[in-house]
């Protein structure tokens, strides 16, 4: 049996796992859900963990051409922060957090809460869309 396994890194989809069953209650649930959403919402989703602190030990990230959203974990909420959410058409309402902001727009879940599948499904596809779509970010030219 060779030891080269024991030394290469966890993947980031195992990591993911990892942070879903270290969670061990309903923010576990949620996130887990979630990420089955934008499964099937997007098979050729890429899991990534980025963002590793001393203080923090990273965050799952998917992508498709580029970040479609990250999943934090919360004492009081699951939040997915989809990194151009703010030009996703959202007819369902479903960004309750991050608001104010130019491009990121969040969804914040609760203990008890459940997020429309559907409508949830339909914002990963618009994400993708927009990412492949290769649309240059938005100048900030002074409007004129």
């Amino acid at each position: 049996m060779s030891k080269s396994n024991a030394s290469q890194s966890p993947s980031a989809s195992e990591l993911i796992s990892q942070r879903i069953a270290e969670l061990g209650d309903w923010r576990a649930e949620t996130l887990s859900r979630m990420r089955a959403l934008i499964q099937e919402a997007d098979p050729d989703v890429v899991e990534e963990w980025k963002w590793v602190k001393p203080t923090r030990p990273g965050t799952p990230i998917w992508s498709h051409d580029g970040i479609i959203c990250t999943g934090e974990s919360y004492k009081s909420v699951v939040k997915l922060t989809f990194a151009k959410g703010a030009s996703l058409n959202d007819p369902a309402g479903l960004f309750n957090s991050s608001l104010d902001g130019n491009v990121r727009r969040a969804i914040d879940i609760h203990e008890g809460e459940n997020v429309d599948a559907s409508a949830f499904k339909a914002l990963v596809r618009q994400a993708v869309a927009l990412n492949s779509s290769g649309r240059p970010k938005p100048s900030k030219k002074a409007k004129g």
